[in-house]
């Protein structure tokens, strides 16, 4: 994956999950510097390499924002993985729940789009990664305020792609399925590992691919919608109600 090496790439949500693993497999791609950030840098893993700069961010504080985007203002590749998930419908769910999804998912992330835009434009030729989720395509229920904001997010990473497609930013959106990370922590169901879907990400950015499905779960429901999106709808009801 040669387009990632000597490039400077800041990932958020890098402390875990898919964010960690992208770190990984990033530094096996001979990747110059990699500013690594979360919200508490205690849980922060010792990455042992010198081209790791961790930084405090929370994406939904604005001073934070800016202040990374002055720290990290040679950026050529931004990963906006941080993200949150809460439980609950629309009819009976937390509204603070959904308040908080859709103010990390969404907002946060439009945050620092709109912070590194004009970094990654200055630094060109550049890439902008978000990871969305399968969720955006037909919600499940029980997480109704996290698939809205992933719905939302995925429409706005479209809208950023038009918006820079003649400033030499490629804008990619990644909509897996269940990954085996915290975030599914208790799930019987069988999900790939975080570090085998980083590299099928990257490797799908590699070669141009804007719109990206790195798992079987998320293709098999991908095809569903693409045939009627009526077919997913009825995967998440069947889910739902347990009629799988």
């Amino acid at each position: 994956m040669q387009i990632f090496k000597d490039k400077v790439i800041l990932i958020t949500g890098a402390n875990r999950g898919i964010g960690k693993s992208f770190v990984k497999a990033l530094l096996n791609s001979e990747a110059r510097k990699i500013y690594v950030t979360c919200r508490d840098l205690k849980k922060m893993p010792a990455f042992d390499d010198d081209r790791i700069v961790p930084l405090q961010l929370d994406i939904t504080v604005d001073k934070q924002v800016a202040l990374t985007a002055i720290t990290a203002s040679d950026t050529e590749i931004l990963i906006n993985n941080a993200g949150t998930i809460n439980q609950g419908n629309v009819l009976e769910g937390s509204l603070i729940g959904m308040e908080n999804d859709m103010q990390v998912n969404y907002f946060g992330t439009i945050k620092m789009m709109r912070a590194f835009a004009p970094i990654l434009i200055r630094n060109k030729p550049s890439t902008l990664i978000n990871i969305v989720s399968i969720a955006a395509y037909s919600p499940l229920p029980s997480i109704a305020g996290y698939a809205a904001s992933k719905a939302a997010l995925y429409s706005a990473t479209q809208s950023v792609r038009i918006e820079l497609a003649k400033k030499d930013v490629s804008v990619h959106a990644v909509n897996p399925g269940a990954i085996d990370t915290d975030m599914n922590k208790g799930s019987d169901w069988d999900m790939p590992s975080p570090d085998s879907i980083a590299i099928k990400i990257l490797e799908s950015i590699a070669i141009g691919q804007l719109d990206i499905i790195p798992d079987e779960m998320g293709q098999g429901m991908y095809a569903a919608w693409k045939e009627e999106p009526a077919k997913l709808s009825t995967i998440f009801s069947d889910l739902y109600h347990g009629e799988n």
